[in-house]
């Protein structure tokens, strides 16, 4: 026990599997913010202990948000190439 009878908290490892390309990506994001994987998953523990759930909502997109999804990755149906054309086609 610490000191004013406050017990004392063991770390544990936890493993955890994601894609390589992925995990280097946030990475590089995280070193740049001066952050690691080990202290944002802790971020992520404490808010979803707080508040009792995901901090973020979690939704299965429906069949107009998957296919405007696609229409931007693959550019389909694109009028605007860059922010010029992109006022003309707005009219601004």
């Amino acid at each position: 026990m610490l000191s004013g009878g406050i017990m004392e908290e063991k770390n544990v490892n936890l493993n955890i599997r994601t894609n390589k390309a992925l995990k280097d990506e946030v990475g590089a994001i995280l070193h740049n913010l001066g952050l690691n994987h080990s202290i944002v998953i802790n971020m992520l523990y404490k808010q979803i202990a707080i508040l009792k759930g995901l901090p973020f909502p979690v939704k299965i997109p429906n069949k107009r948000t998957v296919k405007a999804i696609e229409e931007l990755e693959t550019k389909k149906g694109a009028k605007s190439q860059n922010s010029d054309e992109l006022f003309e086609d707005l009219g601004i």
